[in-house]
């Protein structure tokens, strides 16, 4: 018996190109606040140990390199569970699937205080991982759905506006709690407020229009869809332009950091960790990309972050501290500009199974997260800083050819 026609399973309604939510409505509002705190706490639950590391480290009596397993472990995870999300997200709603998703993580995170042994807490984060898989793929179909194609661009740069603000606080936010609580506590607030946040997403997003569940679909039809979206040319661009976006930005701050406490700079891992304050900067250019591709068409504004990007990552080589932290402004304004705009592209050219379209984004983004800064950790070990912004910098390029590729006539009408 063939499977059912996505136009009846997925979007029981016209698709968010002719119709759904338009900008200024209030469902429209609720839709941006929802997913605005969405994206703060799930981004925020990921990157929360990265500052504790060092704690871990004395606490567990592990390597330096083993405790940045608490982040790896999580982070690959996420990758796999996101693909897997898009499946399993067929058969329930995709409010409760990502509210869940929120809860569950953050119930996780307070997990990983309760057992006093390393592998247990590595488990604790790759399941919390697991969870968090579940929100950024249907999170981005959601909006696809729901959202009118005029006004997507800009409700997924509130989205990712969201990330932005996550990532940073899970990062620097916090780096300052532990200086006045334990690791433990620290993780437990985290967890807390994630878990919170989880509630309240779901009693303010509104209920989807546009999808309707499926019982019970075969693999088959999973299949089906994920070969159907790798068989599509713009699509793969796409997801080619986020695996080189996640492979500036983690090689980026990975590699400047010791830069920054190293010689001739030596400051203080305190005063360098200040570097990840240019993810604000993400707030404002992220929402800014959105805006600009609903009125100019994606494939311009694409290859205009990239191209900041690539800027940015050339002034980096100048020895002058004030042009690093320039130059590291421009490569994230550059690449928050890109991620919001290929983000909602994804959805938008797939036109029907847009989770799975999402999944397989992600899927590329994080294993460029995962690849490209190991290559960058031996080229820095070997020629130093102007190695890792070559690097860098010909995955712009690469992305910026990619882009030429991704249709601008869909426009705001």
């Amino acid at each position: 018996m063939p499977a059912p026609s996505a136009r009846s399973v997925t979007t029981g309604s016209p698709p968010a190109d002719d119709t759904g939510v338009q900008a200024g409505s209030p469902a429209y509002q609720r839709i941006g606040m929802a997913f605005f705190l969405a994206g703060l706490a799930c981004f925020s639950l990921i990157y929360c140990v990265q500052p504790l590391l060092p704690a871990f480290a004395v606490h567990f009596g592990v390597s330096p390199a083993s405790s940045s397993l608490a982040l790896s472990v999580t982070t690959a995870a996420l990758a796999v569970s996101a693909v897997l999300s898009s499946a399993f997200s067929q058969s329930f709603g995709r409010r409760g699937f990502m509210g869940a998703a929120l809860v569950g993580a953050g119930v996780l995170n307070i997990a990983t205080t309760l057992w006093p042994s390393w592998p247990a807490l590595l488990v604790m984060r790759t399941l919390e991982g697991a969870a968090l898989g579940g929100v950024p793929p249907i999170a981005m179909a959601y909006l696809s759905e729901e959202i009118h194609g005029a006004h997507l661009g800009r409700a997924m740069g509130r989205y990712i506006a969201g990330t932005a603000l996550g990532a940073m606080t899970g990062r620097i936010g916090v780096g300052l709690l532990s200086l006045v609580m334990s690791w433990q506590w620290t993780l437990i607030s985290m967890g807390a407020l994630a878990a919170l946040a989880g509630v309240v997403f779901v009693f303010v997003l509104p209920p989807s229009q546009h999808f309707v569940a499926m019982r019970r679909p075969k693999m088959t039809f999973h299949l089906a869809a994920w070969q159907q979206h790798l068989k599509t040319p713009r699509l793969l661009r796409l997801y080619g332009i986020g695996f080189m976006l996640t492979s500036i930005q983690v090689t980026l701050f990975s590699y400047a950091m010791y830069r920054l406490v190293g010689p001739p700079h030596d400051l203080s891992k305190s005063v360098a960790s200040l570097i990840f304050l240019a993810f604000g900067l993400g707030i404002w250019t992220s929402t800014l990309g959105g805006r600009l591709a609903d009125r100019f068409g994606r494939q311009p504004i694409l290859a205009l972050g990239l191209g900041l990007a690539i800027i940015g990552l050339v002034i980096t080589l100048a020895p002058n501290l004030v042009c690093l932290g320039l130059g590291i402004l421009l490569a994230t304004g550059g690449f928050f500009i890109t991620h919001s705009v290929a983000s909602s592209s994804v959805g938008q050219l797939a036109g029907v199974h847009r989770a799975h379209a999402s999944s397989l984004y992600l899927l590329f983004y994080y294993v460029g997260a995962s690849l490209t800064p190991l290559a960058g950790g031996l080229l820095w070990h070997a020629y130093g800083w102007s190695a890792v912004a070559l690097l860098c910098t010909g995955c712009a390029g690469i992305g910026l050819m990619l882009c030429r590729g991704v249709s601008s006539d869909e426009r705001a009408a």
